[in-house]
C-alpha cells in the first residue's frame, strides 16, 4: 500500500510518531510511505521552526529505530496537498485537525479522474493532562515530547 502524511514535524513528539506509526502499519512490510515536511509559506505564523534538514533527520532517525522494511520517502511540501493529488497513493493518515485537507485532496483527485484516497483518521495523542500534545506546548515548556507535564519552575 502507498500511504502519505504531511506536517511541519517540528519538535518530533509522540503525536507525530503516532501518525508515522499508523502510516507504516497501513503501508505494510513492502509498502511505501511518503512523508511531506512543510517549508516556505506553509510555515508562516509558526514560531521557532527548525530547518528542514533537522526535521527530516529526526524523522529518519525515528523510522530507522522502528526497523521497518517499508520504503519511506521524505520530501519538502510547499502547500497543503503536496504530491497527494497527482501521485499514486492509496491512503492518507490525518487527525481531526487535518481531515478537511484530505477531503479537499479527494475532491481534486476526483476532478482529474484519480481514485480517492482512503482517509485514515487517528485520534490526537494526549499529554498526561488530557490535552493534545503539540509542538507549541513543548516549545512553551508545558510538556515534553512524550506528553509529560513539566513543572513551571
Amino acid at each position: 500500500m502507498r500511504v502519505c502524511i504531511g506536517g511541519t514535524f517540528n519538535l518530533l513528539h509522540r503525536g507525530h510518531k503516532s501518525l508515522i506509526n499508523k502510516a507504516l502499519e497501513l503501508a505494510g512490510e513492502h509498502g511505501h510511505v511518503f512523508i511531506g515536511i512543510t517549508i516556505g509559506k506553509m510555515l508562516r505564523g509558526k514560531k521557532d521552526v527548525k530547518p528542514f534538514l533537522q526535521r527530516k533527520k529526526a524523522i529518519e532517525q525515528y523510522v530507522s529505530e522502528k526497523q521497518s522494511s517499508t520504503h519511506v520517502e521524505i520530501k519538502t511540501i510547499k502547500d497543503r496537498h503536496g504530491p497527494s493529488i497527482e501521485r499514486e497513493f492509496d491512503a492518507i493518515v490525518v487527525t481531526a485537525e487535518t481531515r478537511s485537507t484530505a477531503e479537499g485532496i479527494n475532491k481534486k483527485r476526483k476532478q482529474i479522474a484519480r481514485k480517492p484516497l482512503e482517509i485514515v483518521e487517528i485520534p490526537f495523542v494526549l499529554a498526561d493532562d488530557g490535552v493534545p500534545i503539540s509542538s507549541t506546548r513543548i516549545r512553551n515548556k508545558e510538556i515534553d515530547e512524550e506528553g509529560r507535564v513539566l513543572d513551571g519552575d
